[in-house]
């Protein structure tokens, strides 16, 4: 039993698989599954719990999908839902990171830059079986990008308490304070608890480290 991780994201695929280590993973492209979800709920939760149920209808087995995003008080939640479609189709994360810094710049000076990450993470069997949990991380929004890792707006978002933005953290720094490592930890009994079938297929044991 392995579990399709309903995502082409590169860089949540990587996360995923440190994150539910070791529990057997597999991805769209592997099974040959080419599906695009249209995200159309209002809340990262009803968007995830839409790509888990369409990818585990069309795989057959039990899918998991994430719907994660940034809130920026300032722009009142934006962009919120619509994180990665922030500015438009076929902008990369650098331009969507310039073009947030640029709307921030463009209200008065002293506005809080006060945002925060979220995650849901849902599950969904082709029999209805669902479960669902979220995770999130507040900070602030920097002057510039700074770091090289991560994806997405990492590189502009600050975690006050280490002063580092999350594309300046080590895996093992983020995978233990991110929104979606939160999230994972939460939906880690859940999981086990809808879907037994996934407890015999980690050996070892399923779960995410508390070192991480």
């Amino acid at each position: 039993m392995r579990l399709l991780i309903a995502s082409n994201n590169s860089g949540k695929l990587g996360e995923f698989r440190q994150l539910l280590a070791p529990l057997p993973l597999t991805t769209p492209a592997e099974l040959g599954v080419a599906l695009q979800v249209k995200e159309t709920g209002e809340t990262f939760a009803a968007n995830a719990l839409l790509k888990a149920r369409a990818f585990a209808a069309a795989a057959g087995c039990i899918a998991l999908a994430d719907d994660s995003g940034l809130e920026v008080d300032a722009l009142g939640g934006a962009p919120g839902v619509l994180s990665a479609r922030f500015g438009g189709d076929g902008l990369t994360d650098a331009q969507r990171c310039v073009l947030l810094l640029e709307r921030l710049a463009a209200l008065p000076p002293g506005t809080s830059r006060q945002a925060r990450f979220r995650c849901c993470v849902a599950a969904a069997a082709p029999d209805g079986r669902t479960c669902a949990a979220s995770g999130s991380l507040e900070g602030c929004i920097a002057p510039q990008p700074r770091g090289t890792g991560g994806f997405g707006y990492d590189p502009i978002f600050v975690v006050p308490d280490i002063g580092l933005t999350v594309a300046e953290m080590t895996p093992e720094q983020k995978n233990r304070l991110s929104h979606r490592a939160q999230a994972i930890r939460r939906l880690r009994p859940l999981l086990l608890t809808v879907f037994p079938e996934l407890a015999g297929a980690a050996s070892g044991g399923f779960g995410v480290r508390s070192d991480r």
